[in-house]
């Protein structure tokens, strides 16, 4: 069903196809991107090692930091809404033989309380719930965020990456985004070269009169792994498109028992906030 809903909602232009960019983004994962991967999680949550840990990674996307945490050591459930996705992930996993004694990779939705409700019969709470630049893409994200907060484990610790408010700048960016979406595959280049240029012509342009050449496009990888092309292309198709401002979204954990323990602003820039929550007795 949730396969369905995903194909009908791509075609009508309502969800960009997060997973063929992630496929396409997958080429490029090597060990260097998979140690900077891991090195971003044990930064954030503050633990050389995962081992003994569960870890639930929603939205696993191409699966590289569901690799990572098991590298860590980690017992890791990963699902995904986009069955293009999930099948990246167990491509990854299969390349570069993860241990899948403890990585189970599946299908399904942050927003069905059912789905969500038979991941704890089956695995209970989990020590770490971690979502990356996924429940500002739900269309509903106050509520996937609200739903995620039961699978966490008392002391659990949850990891998110929001989209940063940038006021009058998100809304432009919310009809870029939808105008992306509806546009058909061979004029989508029209918004997606302009925007690109937009968002790295003037970082680059400062660099080479500068004398830093092209250092912050060539050291973009170092921040998670990730690449500055295919987070361009994400990031003008991601649709649907939600923001937060950091106070909100620390208001909205500490309301319901939970303590700020990690935080990496972006300050008013484009991009994610990333949090880290600890739930408290």
């Amino acid at each position: 069903m949730a396969s369905e809903t995903w194909q009908e909602e791509i075609s009508t232009g309502k969800r960009f196809q997060f997973g063929k960019n992630w496929q396409k983004y997958a080429d490029l994962i090597n060990k260097e991107r998979i140690d900077l991967a891991k090195e971003s999680l044990q930064k954030m949550l503050g633990a050389e090692s995962l081992e003994g840990k569960t870890f639930l990674d929603v939205g696993c996307g191409s699966g590289l930091f569901s690799l990572s945490a098991n590298n860590l050591g980690a017992k890791v459930i990963s699902f995904d809404y986009d069955p293009e996705s999930v099948s990246c992930s167990k491509n990854i996993a299969q390349k570069f033989k993860a241990n899948m004694d403890r990585w189970h990779i599946e299908q399904g939705s942050v927003l069905d309380p059912g789905y969500l409700e038979s991941l704890k019969v089956q695995h209970g709470q989990f020590d770490i719930v971690y979502s990356w630049g996924v429940l500002h893409h739900t269309g509903q994200m106050w509520q996937a965020i609200e739903n995620l907060l039961g699978l966490v484990k008392q002391d659990g610790k949850v990891y998110i990456a929001i989209y940063n408010d940038q006021g009058f700048l998100s809304k432009f960016w919310l009809v870029v985004k939808k105008l992306y979406c509806v546009l058909p595959s061979w004029l989508k280049w029209m918004i997606l070269i302009p925007a690109g240029l937009g968002m790295w012509g003037p970082m680059m342009f400062y660099d080479l009169v500068t004398g830093k050449g092209f250092s912050r496009w060539t050291n973009y990888q170092k921040k998670r792994g990730m690449s500055p092309i295919y987070d361009v292309i994400d990031w003008v198709g991601g649709y649907p498109f939600e923001v937060s401002t950091p106070q909100k979204i620390t208001s909205f954990f500490e309301a319901r028992n939970f303590k700020l323990e990690n935080i990496k602003t972006v300050k008013r820039s484009l991009g994610c906030c990333e949090y880290v929550f600890k739930k408290l007795a």
